[in-house]
């Protein structure tokens, strides 16, 4: 692409019916606006409250075999099926508390 030279400096030419400047500064505005709306339309993310249970943010499976009264089996049951997601960390099976949360309380997600 040839470039033109104007004042002494290298000016690439634009193919818009904008000046330059204007055409930064619609889409700087352009770029402002959907900042702001992706802001205003950010998830929240719902807030659980269980009586009795304080929040950590990992679980063992000692421990949520305990939060529900079932067996290791049952839980692994559970990932199985997909109503509880795991992670494992090394050796160890862990599970999030919002997670714990959504099987807890299935008619808040819907």
């Amino acid at each position: 692409m040839k470039e033109f030279v104007s004042n002494g400096n290298l000016v690439t030419p634009m193919l818009f019916p904008y000046e330059p400047e204007q055409f930064w500064k619609s889409i700087r505005e352009i770029i402002r606006e959907e900042v702001n709306n992706a802001e205003k339309q950010r998830p929240v993310s719902p807030t659980y409250e269980t009586p009795g249970l304080t929040y950590k943010p990992l679980y063992k499976i000692t421990e949520v075999c305990a939060m529900f009264h079932v067996t290791k089996p049952t839980i692994y049951d559970w990932i199985k099926h997909g109503k509880l997601k795991s992670y494992k960390i090394r050796s160890r099976v862990y599970f999030l508390w919002n997670d714990i949360q959504h099987l807890l309380h299935p008619e808040i997600d819907q």
